[in-house]
């Protein structure tokens, strides 16, 4: 019986064993590209059908893969993976029991990496194709940013391109600048969208944009000739695409916080610096009277004073009083995608950090539709509407809620209004001094015929007209303040509001863009070619028209009929300009190995007399594909893509307004006295010299550059090194006064700009592990040539423009110090000098020998003044649904100036003292050695030319290294979604503008104006769904 039982259990444990075996099966495989060559380290994962993770491995040296213990006779996705190239998905393969399973897997190039079309001036090119310098970015990293314009984006996310931002108010921009200086007028670049110029790269829905890109050198410029010389801005908006219907829907919520703002003195500190600015300013004579103007007994028990009667013993904290802590910010992205047609629409809400709230409203519509009407024509109708409603307050306290003093009061505690210092209440104007509200409404249009008569060549005809209009009404009210010892006694009016009175503002512009072109693309035995020529013509109209009405009794009825005839004004405002160009392309490569391009461009334009009017601008460029070469193929594998470029080329420049080659008349409304009786008449006069010889500024340019791509491309490396050269530069140019004319531009200045842009990325994958890091670096330096007799060679307090110095340089007078006591004062810029007064060297005098004196011979250039070394980049991550992603900015070196809001306390007699200062300035208070560790003079009145000149000694390192954006997503799993319907859903929460390292003095951003709205950080949560 046991014997028995034993077999039986044998038996048993056998068949077990045996079904085990059975159960398990091999997968094997190989992996190649199109070449038929093995691809080593590609990430092979098998899931079972419906799960989320599975066993995962990477191919060998040969293309290899294998899997062991695959469950048999189970149904699995294969997902083959791998940098460079395209993802590719097995879908329920069988896999059955034993070692019998393989599969031979080919995946194609990246078309992201090596196929990339991007778009260049009427028409596209493979990424690989190109021989100019154009940076590229994709719709999807701009979504990444959540920011509500184009322009804020783009910061530090391409080499060459400076985004530097003024404020954050709400709808406020960024200014962009491709490869720095080119001019000393408008550097803005010309901004095209869908291939038609537009006036703004804020018009835009970021959500609507497929991809942007950067035309930096002439190469790739000088296709657009007049308008191109610092640089292209290319932006396609997305289209339908594929028959099914796609629905996707975006919304965030942010929470907008000021940025760090400076502290300020309160009320006892600052009497008992303005007691010893005024002991300073008197002569500093031991023994004089120390407490002038604010009492000792008042300041000693000030304190007390104030908890009993804050209303009289004020301590204001102005900024705290103005701005509010956090105010929301919100969007809402709706489109809807199906065959050849893609609407999109987009709301934006953005309240202002002032209580009296600023609010900002954007509405957003755009319709893109292709129509196939034959193989032969195709048709463009795209549609753009754009309303924005803005709300502020007539008075902006941005500047002055910096400096009032905490001695006077804002707001009494029973909520009546005081008057501040002397009726100077920024609060009190803020609040009650009336609101401005401006609405503008854009229509954006292009109409397109896409033509194919014969094969090969595609015509294309457009027309875009863009209307913009423009509304503001501004209303001021009077605002009374209170005496605080009465309830009922207004005292007076706050100043800037003793008038009740309207503002209406409207104006309107339009413009028509034509365009026929005609392009050729033929291949045969390894040439390829492509020729374009093309017209187009522009017209613009602008026009304006103001009226107001003072002193309005009805304050509730803010209409001009409702104001006093006799006290009213009006103005108006209109001009045009416009263009014609033709323009060609020729370009070639053999084996996409070796690339040639020629381009030329004429045109014409309106701002210049008819005898001056055209210029031609030609560019050629060049590149040599190495990788190609059988040297590079057999001998250096690790070399996936190796390009030479180089190109030189001339772009114009006619941004000098639109008619300069004609004298202007001036008209005025001067009062004529017929005995005592005043009568108004209407006069003229002219205004403006006629120069008719001026013509086109040139900027030509040479550009060298390389793009690399190792180890199957995980690593780019993409370089360029280029020399501007602008001759015949629109300066203004001195003439006499008595002539009565403003001063006239001519062409007389040079201007040479020398740079590099540096990208170097790297992006792999480890298991579920995806990630990219991304870094680029750039710089350049402008230094002007020759220059005429111009109002630029005047110097002014702060800045120098100069043959052989770099533009904008700051300029001033070295310094040695600051005196202290017992030192022997020596040549000074002012009378009146003693300890405390910063000290300066005597570099030259009238001879160019040092004289003894400080005066305009012992200024020099101090400095660039312009931002060196920028930097940005990023870091991304993705592992099981988890997306990670942080974007950095910064300027590497650059020169700032402690501005007199930094660095002058109690100006005006009145303003109060950054925190900064006190306790860091040189005083009589101090001992010896305090204040030799000082940073600041000693305290004297604004008339101090000494101090305050412009100087080293006010200079500092203005860098400064910026968290832009930390975000972390999750998109919820297919097989959790797909029950719904839903095609993908992600849920993602961001940090915005958090985190800044800067030299900069506390409370002060490196990139906002010491009296701007102040630049906002923000936390924000959002939802994508995709349908």
């Amino acid at each position: 019986m046991k014997r028995m039982s034993k077999f039986m259990l044998l038996s048993l444990l056998l068949v077990i064993g045996l079904s085990a075996v059975a159960q398990k099966a091999v997968m094997k495989g190989t992996v190649l590209d199109d070449d038929d060559n093995p691809l080593e380290n590609v990430t092979v994962e098998a899931r079972l059908a419906g799960d989320t993770t599975g066993l995962v491995t990477r191919t060998d040296d040969k293309g290899l893969f294998v899997f062991n213990n695959l469950k048999a006779d189970r149904k699995y996705d294969f997902r083959f993976s791998s940098v460079g190239f395209e993802g590719y998905r097995i879908g329920s393969f069988l896999v059955v029991g034993g070692d019998n399973n393989s599969l031979l897997v080919r995946l194609k190039e990246q078309m992201k990496l090596l196929e990339d079309v991007v778009v260049m001036g009427y028409g596209t090119a493979r990424k690989k194709d190109l021989t100019g310098a154009i940076g590229t970015v994709q719709g999807e990293e701009l979504l990444e940013r959540q920011t509500t314009q184009i322009s804020s984006a783009l910061q530090g996310i391409l080499p060459g391109v400076t985004v530097t931002r003024s404020s954050s108010a709400p709808g406020a921009g960024a200014t962009v600048r491709v490869r720095g200086i080119t001019s000393m007028r408008n550097n803005g670049p010309l901004i095209i969208v869908d291939g038609v110029p537009v006036n703004s790269i804020n018009d835009i829905n970021p959500n609507d944009v497929e991809n942007i890109s950067v035309l930096k050198d002439a190469a790739s410029a000088s296709i657009y000739g007049a308008r191109a010389a610092a640089g292209v801005v290319l932006i396609t908006t997305k289209r339908g695409k594929g028959g099914k219907i796609s629905i996707e829907y975006n919304y965030n919520h942010a929470r907008d916080y000021a940025s760090d703002m400076p502290d300020y003195a309160d009320a006892v500190t600052y009497m008992k610096i303005v007691n010893e600015r005024e002991w300073n300013q008197s002569g500093a004579v031991a023994g004089a009277n120390e407490f002038s103007i604010y009492d000792e007994e008042l300041i000693n028990n000030y304190w007390a004073l104030n908890k009993q009667n804050p209303d009289q013993y004020p301590n204001t904290d102005w900024v705290g009083l103005i701005l509010k802590n956090n105010v929301p910010r919100q969007n809402h992205q709706l489109s809807f995608s199906k065959g050849g047609t893609r609407v999109s629409v987009a709301y934006d809400n953005v309240d202002g950090l002032f209580k009296n709230n600023l609010d900002w409203k954007r509405y957003m519509i755009r319709a893109n539709n292709s129509i196939n009407f034959a193989k032969w024509l195709e048709a463009t109708v795209d549609i753009q509407l754009r309303a924005t409603d803005a709300i502020n307050p007539v008075f902006s306290p941005s500047n002055q809620m910096r400096y009032a003093a905490p001695v006077y009061a804002g707001l009494y505690s029973d909520g009546r209004m005081a008057g501040g210092k002397d009726g100077t209440n920024p609060y009190g104007l803020m609040m009650e001094g009336g609101r401005v509200k401006t609405s503008n409404y854009l229509f954006n249009g292009k109409f397109a015929l896409n033509l194919k008569p014969i094969k090969d060549v595609t015509v294309t005809g457009v027309f875009a007209p863009i209307y913009n209009f423009e509304k503001a009404k501004s209303f001021s009210n009077r605002v009374p303040y209170y005496a605080q010892w009465d309830e009922t006694e207004v005292s007076g009016y706050l100043e800037g509001s003793n008038n009740q009175n309207l503002v209406e503002d409207r104006n309107d512009n339009h413009s028509y863009t034509t365009q026929v072109f005609a392009n050729y693309n033929k291949s045969f035995g390894g040439h390829n070619l492509n020729l374009m020529a093309g017209y187009e013509g522009y017209y613009y109209f602008y026009e304006s028209v103001m009226a107001s009405r003072n002193q309005f009794a009805l304050p509730y009825y803010p209409y001009l009929t409702a104001g006093p005839g006799d006290l009213k004004d009006n103005d108006g405002d209109a001009y045009e300009n416009a263009y014609k160009s033709a323009f060609g392309r020729i370009m070639y490569n053999w084996k996409s190995k070796y690339l040639f391009q020629l381009n030329v461009r004429r045109d014409g334009s309106s701002r210049f007399h008819q005898d001056h009017r055209w210029g031609t601008f030609p560019s050629m460029s060049a590149g040599w594909v190495v990788s190609e070469e059988s040297f590079v193929k057999n001998n250096l594998p690790f070399i996936s893509s190796l390009k030479l470029r180089g190109s030189w080329g001339q772009l114009g420049d006619e941004r000098i307004g639109n008619y300069t080659y004609q004298s202007y008349i001036e008209f005025n409304n001067p009062t004529l006295y017929v005995g005592s009786t005043p009568s108004a008449v209407q006069g003229a006069s002219a205004y403006q010299y006629a120069i008719k010889n001026n013509t086109w500024e040139t900027t030509t340019t040479t550009n060298i550059g390389i793009d690399l791509g190792l180890f199957n491309d995980r690593l780019h490396v993409t370089g360029d090194y280029y020399r501007k050269n602008t001759k015949d530069m629109l300066i203004q140019v001195n003439i006499p006064l008595f002539m009565g004319y403003t001063d006239p531009y001519q062409n007389v200045g040079e201007m040479q700009t020398k740079g590099w842009d540096l990208n170097l990325g790297w992006q792999d994958k480890i298991g579920e592990l995806s990630y990219g890091v991304n870094v680029n670096v750039f710089d350049y330096k402008s230094v002007m040539g020759y220059i005429r007799n111009t109002q630029q060679d005047n110097k002014s307090d702060w800045t120098l423009v100069r043959e052989g110095d770099e533009y904008l340089s700051y300029y001033g007078y070295l310094s040695d110090g600051i005196y202290q006591v017992g030192d022997e004062l020596g040549a000074t810029t002012s009378s009146v000098v003693g300890p405390g007064d910063v000290r300066y060297k005597d570099i030259s005098g009238p001879d160019g020998k040092p004289d003894g004196i400080i005066n305009d011979y012992d200024r020099v250039a101090l400095g660039g003044s312009l931002p060196r070394f920028n930097f940005g980049g990023r870091l991304n991550l993705e592992y099981k649904g988890f997306d990670f992603m942080l974007i950095f900015q910064g300027v590497g070196k650059t020169n700032s100036i402690m501005t007199t809001q930094m660095s002058q306390p109690v100006r005006g007699d009145w303003y109060n003292v950054p925190q900064i200062i006190v306790g860091n300035y040189w005083s009589h208070y101090n001992t010896e050695e305090q204040n030799r560790k000082v940073s600041y003079p000693r305290i004297m009145r604004d008339a101090n030319a000494n101090n305050y000149a412009a100087s080293d000694f006010w200079l500092f390192d203005g860098s400064y290294f910026r968290i832009k954006n930390i975000s972390l997503g999750y998109t919820l799993p297919q097989n959790t979604i797909s029950r719904l319907h839903l095609n993908n859903v992600r849920f993602y929460v961001s940090l915005q503008d958090f985190f800044t390292r800067s030299k900069f003095p506390k409370g002060w951003d490196p990139e906002v104006s010491s009296t701007g709205y102040p630049i906002t950080k923000s936390v924000l949560f959002g939802v994508n769904v995709k349908l």
